[in-house]
């Protein structure tokens, strides 16, 4: 299956990768609401290390959703959907 980018010439492919953005915004999202409950507990830095471990695990499961391939039947495949 193509999709609609893959015919265009390499001058005219911008590198960004489609569904990015959700991942963008989600990371975003993320650390805002990290640097809150950060300033909550009194900490920035703690609200941003956990910030940054929640924005990985987001990561993690983004892209694992965003490149499942359900016509590929793998029975000894266990996932690595979060």
């Amino acid at each position: 299956m193509t999709l609609p980018e893959d015919d265009l010439p390499a001058e005219e492919k911008t590198g960004w990768p489609r569904g990015r953005w959700g991942w963008v915004f989600g990371s975003v999202a993320l650390l805002v609401v990290g640097v809150i409950v950060g300033a909550v507990l009194g900490s920035i830095l703690l609200g941003l290390f956990i910030a940054l471990i929640i924005s990985g695990g987001w990561l993690l499961a983004y892209e694992s959703w965003r490149g499942r391939n359900p016509q590929l039947d793998d029975p000894w495949d266990d996932g690595a959907q979060l």
